[in-house]
């Protein structure tokens, strides 16, 4: 299991030359709560956003992500219906968990995804402040059954808060 800001700020690196093609700047996540791409920071003048989709990425590696060639990286779309850990639109990181009955679990600070399910996200990371994060450690929360994606919040089932698990405040990364 890893966490997308572990991947955030590695190198995408080409295999085939061994050259450098940009930094993951984001993560792009589909409906089914996968991991659809990697948004790239190339530092091209005059050039949108780019993006390497999954299929195309060889291995999350600890240092990089690799990928076969430098055609692996594309423009992204405008009309792209993914949703981003930090992006501008369809920002997932700050949005509240709330359960259908108000109570609100946390605000989502990272995902957790695993690679052998296909990349599937499997988990939130919740925070609810600096001090608490400090004195309290941030919480853990499994991707419920049922989750909806509102314009404001993600609502999760009444039985949610049961499902919270404890960080370690000391292993905090990020």
């Amino acid at each position: 299991m890893r966490k997308a800001k572990d991947i955030i700020g590695l190198p995408v690196i080409e295999i085939a030359s061994g050259k450098q093609l940009g930094h993951v700047k984001d993560i792009a996540m589909d409906a089914d709560w996968r991991i659809a791409a990697v948004v790239v920071d190339t530092k091209h003048w005059f050039s949108g956003p780019k993006v390497v989709v999954c299929e195309k990425i060889v291995a999350f590696g600890d240092d990089a992500v690799t990928v076969t060639d430098e055609d692996c990286v594309e423009e992204m779309s405008d009309d792209s219906p993914w949703r981003y850990l930090d992006g501008d639109s369809g920002k997932v990181k700050g949005k509240p968990i709330v359960t259908v009955n108000g109570n609100q679990l946390g605000v989502v600070e990272d995902v957790y995804f695993e690679e052998k399910l296909g990349n599937k996200i499997v988990g939130y990371e919740l925070t609810d402040g600096f001090i608490s994060d400090l004195t309290d450690g941030r919480k853990w929360l499994p991707v419920p059954d049922r989750l909806t994606w509102g314009e404001d919040a993600l609502i999760v089932p009444l039985n949610s808060d049961a499902e919270l698990e404890d960080i370690d405040p000391i292993n905090l990364q990020g």
